[in-house]
């Protein structure tokens, strides 16, 4: 039994604004909108496929308060392209964010809801992930993140050290995951968080039991009676398991 990564999801107090920007910004489509939640997927995708990671936007109440320790980083294809999407993503809302970056060759910016995502130079490593290079969590142990996650999912551990940690789907296809080196700790729940699902035929229950033994801990955050489990890594960064599909 193992899990694979889906999708992230995404606090908002607009869901739909913010689904409209995201959208834009990736050229995906909303695949599904209720009251409260909007589902961002590529145009034909069928889901689930690790060539994506999905985007579920929810609405909340309260508003952001601190840098995200979840955040995406954006592919391009050269100079130009880097430059045209920035500009383009500054059309639909996007605003320059400073995260102490420094001189770096990749661009911060922040959603229209304040959430920080990077525009990255052209790298090699990214030229076949769709627009989302990556996922990438702050952490203050890669190596102890890459050894929950890396068993927690069936995905490959590519890259590990002491400030860096990164995984990508077994087919080799998708966007990756990055577990970042950072002094910051954590102080409230994300407002970006990843959400795993079972394999079809698999056991939901059986796969929380195991996460649990690797390290994973319960939380409430308020869910209620929900078909899916919310969980905590060993950094406490909640994350969801799904049901099997």
């Amino acid at each position: 039994m193992t899990t694979r990564l889906v999708q992230i999801a995404m606090n908002a107090r607009d869901d739909s604004a913010l689904g409209r920007f995201w959208a834009e910004a990736l050229g995906w489509g909303v695949a599904t909108e209720e009251p409260g939640v909007t589902n961002l997927e590529p145009v034909g995708f069928v889901y689930p496929d690790p060539v994506a990671v999905c985007i579920d936007i929810i609405a909340v109440p309260e508003p952001k308060t601190v840098k995200n320790r979840v955040h995406i980083d954006l592919a391009t294809t050269s100079v130009t392209d880097q430059e045209d999407l920035v500009t383009r993503l500054k059309d639909l809302g996007a605003t320059p964010a400073d995260v102490g970056q420094g001189d770096v060759p990749w661009t911060v910016l922040a959603d229209p809801e304040g959430n920080e995502f990077c525009v990255l130079e052209p790298r090699t490593i990214y030229r076949d992930t769709g627009p989302i290079a990556a996922v990438v969590v702050d952490c203050a142990d890669p190596r102890a993140m890459a050894r929950f996650w890396g068993q927690a999912m069936d995905w490959t551990l590519h890259e590990v050290s002491d400030n860096h940690a990164v995984l990508r789907s077994a087919k080799g296809v998708g966007p990756y995951l990055e577990f970042l080196r950072t002094p910051d700790a954590k102080t409230v729940k994300n407002r970006i968080h990843l959400d795993l699902r079972p394999y079809p035929g698999d056991d939901q229950a059986a796969e929380v039991v195991r996460l649990r033994a690797l390290g994973a801990t319960d939380i409430d955050l308020g869910q209620g009676d929900v078909p899916w489990t919310i969980l905590a890594d060993p950094e406490g960064n909640e994350f969801c398991v799904l049901t099997p599909r």
